[in-house]
């Protein structure tokens, strides 16, 4: 297997670096010229095989991510496969995902936790999609998610838009549960009999 991997920041480049130590050829592609394998997206996907390639892309949501789905729109065509792996907005996603399949284009979307320790501990993946398309990309999932069962790291959360959805839903667990701690600390802290 073969992918394209778009954005080689931290999280991106820590993908990458997971995937080819599970077997899996990467070619990535940052706009920064220091962080890129190859100059533009055109070369990253003239670089995939010929049929079903996979790009995964990993950049900042908004603006970022539309401009390079823009691009990927006219790159990609039928039997090719786009992974959104930011945190964009799960309403985005069907709507991308309706554009792309004008081309038979296959869109899924990921939620990816794990932040720079995922390269060495995996990350918990959510994702968002048809059956099939997930099916097909499982040995992609299983080189990112941790050791152990796939369901202890992966989770087909549902048609697209799912998966960034379950990463909303993460993520509202996670900073409130940051800020139930920092309160009790600083309960504690303002109050020294208690410690």
């Amino acid at each position: 297997m073969h992918i394209g991997m778009v954005g080689l920041g931290r999280m991106g480049s820590n993908m990458l670096e997971r995937l080819r130590a599970a077997g899996i050829d990467v070619t990535g592609y940052d706009a920064d010229p220091q962080n890129t394998e190859v100059a533009t997206l055109g070369e990253l996907v003239d670089a995939l095989p010929d049929e079903g390639r996979i790009v995964w892309v990993m950049v900042p949501a908004g603006k970022p991510t539309e401009t390079v789905l823009d691009e990927l729109f006219e790159l990609l065509g039928e039997g090719d496969v786009v992974i959104e792996g930011g945190n964009s907005h799960f309403e985005a996603d069907r709507v991308h995902a309706a554009r792309f399949a004008e081309k038979s284009i296959a869109f899924v979307d990921v939620g990816v936790s794990g932040g720079i320790w995922g390269r060495e501990n995996g990350y918990g993946l959510m994702a968002g999609g048809e059956d099939a398309e997930i099916e097909r990309l499982l040995p992609v999932f299983d080189a990112l998610r941790p050791e152990g069962p796939r369901e202890e790291g992966f989770v087909h959360a549902g048609p697209v838009g799912a998966g960034h959805y379950a990463k909303m839903v993460h993520n509202g667990i996670e900073y409130g549960l940051m800020q139930a701690y920092a309160e009790g600390f600083e309960l504690l802290t303002a109050r020294d009999d208690l410690i």
